[in-house]
């Protein structure tokens, strides 16, 4: 076993919200997270994508930028990296060197560490130890009481909020938006493209802050052509295209456009970073077995994957599997529009759905369904039968890829 990977022994799946232990940890790491600036982005849908944009901007402003997202699809260092290079297993073994002892530390006075709180400060030593100018950070879950919210960012962002994690944020959009909002700092202000009562909210938590709130105007965006994996938009009475499929991402753009213009960078930068930008698993589209492989697993993101495959595929041959704690309902009723055939499989992981109860809510709204357990025999049954859509969530999509790899 390699150093770093004594992280997965603190249980990837296990969730406590609070900020006490980070800021213990990062405290006892000497405070990395004060070395670098930062842009802070959280949401429901496209948080990872808005990322990877203002990263990319970044990046072609001359920038020495890094990124933090989650989860990964194949390997842990997917969410780390600087200057557009994933960190290494060398580079996560030797921060594993420093961080592992003082999370140990802190279990054995009884202060409980979280992988994904560890998994934080490893990031925001890497930023530290690689001279990191700028670092764009995505929140893992909410906003308010994540590990990543011990920052002080110059601009935070808040993508489309939507009904997740219920349980946990709160059973209405209001006040999962309540979460959200929590990132946003005295000052600081926040970039939006939500709408109504939703970015009541936002304006009502900025307004405590004295943050300004940039409220992105959707009315403002103009989809030119959508074609050959890119989206052409103008806003603001300029073009961009973009590098990553789907109309929701005009959306993205917009805020990753308005967020870096308050850190400074210019239009050339903006417009290149946002045609070179690439995020794996959004409309990723693999042309010689015709598969999409896409991680939406809100019933609001499978709405617009929904219209975006149908308008550019047709219908297709789903392959789902989710995770127990998503709206299954509404994910399925989005997706059996645009489906030929069903397929309902199993991510590998503790926190997914059963096969045979997913596939029971997939009957309510589409009769042809069949249920394969194993992912790689489910796309095994579908390629070669028309266009395959897989997605439910980040776990199936990397589960997918991985497999693709391997045949």
């Amino acid at each position: 076993m390699k150093e770093h990977e004594w992280i997965y022994g603190l249980g990837m799946n296990r969730m406590r919200f609070g900020l006490e232990s980070i800021t213990e940890l990062l405290r006892r790491l000497g405070d990395p997270q004060k070395r670098f600036r930062s842009i802070h982005v959280a949401g429901s849908d496209g948080k990872g994508s808005t990322c990877a944009m203002i990263y990319s901007i970044l990046l072609n402003a001359g920038v020495r930028a890094g990124m933090y997202t989650s989860p990964h699809l194949i390997r842990f260092g997917e969410r780390i990296s600087v200057l557009g290079k994933e960190i290494t297993d060398r580079e996560l073994d030797d921060i594993a060197e420093t961080v592992r002892p003082e999370v140990e530390r802190m279990i054995s006075e009884g202060i409980e560490c979280t992988f994904f709180e560890a998994a934080t400060a490893t990031a925001f030593l890497h930023f530290s130890r690689t001279g990191t100018e700028y670092a764009v950070l995505e929140t893992g879950m909410g906003g308010r009481l994540d590990a990543t919210n011990t920052i002080i960012p110059e601009v935070t962002a808040i993508t489309n909020v939507s009904m997740e994690h219920s349980e946990i944020l709160g059973d209405t959009v209001e006040k999962i938006a309540s979460e959200k909002a929590g990132i946003i700092k005295k000052g600081v202000p926040v970039v939006t493209a939500n709408r109504g009562s939703i970015l009541d909210v936002i304006k009502d938590t900025a307004k405590k802050m004295n943050s300004e709130v940039v409220a992105v105007d959707v009315n403002d965006i103009d989809i030119t052509s959508f074609r050959n994996g890119y989206v052409t938009m103008r806003y603001a009475g300029d073009e961009y295209k973009i590098g990553i499929p789907g109309k929701c991402q005009s959306e993205n753009a917009a805020i990753a456009i308005e967020c870096s213009r308050r850190i400074g960078c210019d239009g050339k930068a903006i417009g290149k970073g946002l045609k070179d930008v690439r995020w794996r698993g959004r409309m990723e589209y693999f042309p010689d077995i015709d598969m999409i492989i896409d991680v939406t697993h809100t019933a609001a993101g499978a709405e617009r994957l929904a219209e975006d495959v149908l308008e550019t595929y047709g219908k297709v041959i789903l392959i789902l599997g989710m995770f127990g704690d998503k709206d299954a309902d509404g994910i399925c009723e989005q997706l059996a529009k645009i489906s030929s055939s069903v397929i309902i499989t199993r991510p590998g992981s503790e926190r997914a759905m059963p096969s045979e109860e997913l596939a029971v809510t997939m009957r309510r709204y589409f009769d042809r369904v069949t249920v394969i357990d194993d992912i790689g025999s489910a796309i095994d049954s579908a390629k070669g039968k028309g266009t395959v859509l897989v997605t439910g969530s980040l776990h199936m999509a990397g589960e997918a890829i991985s497999y693709l790899k391997r045949i």
